[in-house]
């Protein structure tokens, strides 16, 4: 019943990669293992065995170790709402939503149960690797802190602080973040380790040593840049790639501000007859598309408000007129509809927004959150696949009447009459191999016969025997404690 913890020398570090890699190297060592993350901050959630919501980085990292996620795994997450506010999310299930100078004084109750999580973990598995969240050199942060050194302090757990050479700046990284931590913190970092080189890693021995004398931390390796990473779910969106390297079926998913489980999109990346791109803030939809995928939100009504300002209704429309094809999943096929009713103020203000009126339907948004893993059968092939839901507000009107898909014999979405119009609030569905295949077919592709699942478990084997190539591993784990 040991623990280590991985913390960064900054944000976007690599640790979530990081954890997963030495989750899956500890595995192989016939160890049960478990990943936490006290606190997270993303809109990529996934929906867990026993009912809840935790960051999807956390369910590759339960993948990693062989395991169901469970939200133990990731007690405290914060889903932005927008740039001043968030969801916040306690053990599974929505506690509030606060703006974040408030959630200041939120965080004093939230210790009890991130230790309370972490002592189940720790009680079921031979090891927990923990993830932290941010810096601990955000020492501005450190009153309350439950994401870093205050969540280590508290349940006695090493620290290794991982630092991003790729940005540049490492050595500052590392010597600063000691420079600033206070005397107690400092004593519970065992070491460091520098992530993302490019390059000839002996370029780097002087650097590497300066660190080592500097700090006089242990020095656990020089990890070079994991090009396989793109096969692996992405916590954040600004780590999405642009374009996919297939060619064919042109796809073109919309960059909403308040993107959520974006990852529906990373087995249509991996199709060599698809070239799915993510159209950024202000470029306009390509006039050659086939598809759009308007993708899940966080903030439906702010994100139709977005997606009117960076003139994409113009272009779908004229996408429509040509003979184009829209699928909207979640938040985006509620946008789909004729209205999006929110008199709760869920949102925003109370109040209704019209939607894009390519769907004959209607969404009101109520306070009870649906979280739910599901079996389907897509209405128009048969084709069966699993998915999960994970959204506020309901649907219905006149298009329901053509589903796309079914539930235990329930029709769930809408088609519109001419069939090119698609809504469904099912997320995951693509991970399907056999679905995937049958879907693309519809549209007049064909897909590559890719076994996504197969796929992220052999580069998260991949992962770890990178890891392993480089890094003490067997020192990073013998640190746990």
């Amino acid at each position: 019943m040991k623990a280590l913890m991985i913390q960064g020398a900054g944000s976007n570090v690599g640790k979530s990669m990081l954890v997963a890699g030495l989750c899956r190297a500890a595995r192989l060592r016939g160890l049960s293992v478990a990943p936490f993350k006290p606190q997270n901050m993303s809109n990529n959630a996934a929906v867990t065995v026993d009912g809840g919501e935790i960051g999807r980085a956390q369910a590759l990292q339960a993948m990693a170790c062989g395991v169901e996620p469970v939200v133990d795994m990731n007690p405290i997450l914060l889903k932005p709402e927008s740039e001043t506010g968030s969801q916040v999310i306690v053990q599974g299930k929505r506690r509030a939503t606060v703006k974040a100078r408030d959630y200041a004084a939120l965080k004093p109750s939230l210790m009890a149960p991130v230790l309370e999580s972490f002592a189940r973990l720790k009680a079921a598995h031979d090891l927990v690797i923990v993830e932290g969240a941010g810096s601990p050199a955000e020492v501005n942060l450190r009153k309350n802190d439950i994401a870093n050194m205050g969540f280590a302090c508290a349940a006695d757990v090493p620290v290794v602080l991982a630092g991003d050479i790729d940005r540049g700046g490492v050595i500052a990284q590392i010597v600063g973040t000691q420079a600033v931590l206070g005397a107690g913190d400092r004593a519970r970092i065992a070491g460091f380790l520098i992530n993302k080189f490019r390059g000839d890693p002996r370029l780097f021995d002087e650097g590497y040593r300066m660190i080592e004398t500097r700090t006089g931390w242990r020095g656990f390796g020089v990890l070079p840049w994991f090009a396989e990473a793109g096969r692996l779910p992405a916590e954040d969106a600004l780590d999405l790639p642009n374009a996919s390297g297939g060619s064919g079926l042109r796809v073109a998913c919309l960059g909403l501000s308040r993107i959520a489980n974006f990852d529906d999109l990373d087995p249509l990346m991996q199709e060599p007859h698809v070239s799915l791109s993510i159209l950024r803030a202000g470029q306009p939809l390509p006039g050659d598309t086939d598809l759009v995928i308007i993708p899940g939100s966080k903030s439906t009504r702010g994100d139709l408000a977005f997606l009117r300002a960076q003139g994409w209704e113009v272009d779908l429309q004229a996408h429509v007129r040509r003979g184009g094809r829209i699928l909207g999943i979640c938040g985006g096929y509620q946008m789909l509809g004729r209205v999006v009713h929110d008199p709760h103020g869920l949102e925003g203000p109370a109040g209704s927004d019209p939607g894009l009126g390519f769907l004959d339907i209607e969404t009101v948004m109520v306070e009870d959150k649906r979280l739910t893993r599901v079996e389907a059968l897509h209405a128009p092939t048969g084709c069966g696949f699993s998915g999960y839901e994970i959204h506020i507000g309901r649907s219905d009107g006149p298009d329901r009447a053509r589903p796309f898909a079914m539930i235990a014999g329930v029709p769930e979405g809408a088609i519109s009459p001419d069939g090119r119009i698609m809504g469904s609030y099912l997320h995951g569905m693509f991970g399907e191999d056999g679905f995937r295949a049958a879907w693309l077919g519809t549209l007049g592709a064909r897909s590559g016969n890719i076994a996504h699942g197969a796929l992220v478990e052999a580069t998260l084997d991949a992962l770890a025997a990178h890891l392993e190539a480089h890094l003490d591993v067997d020192g990073l784990l013998g640190l746990a404690r």
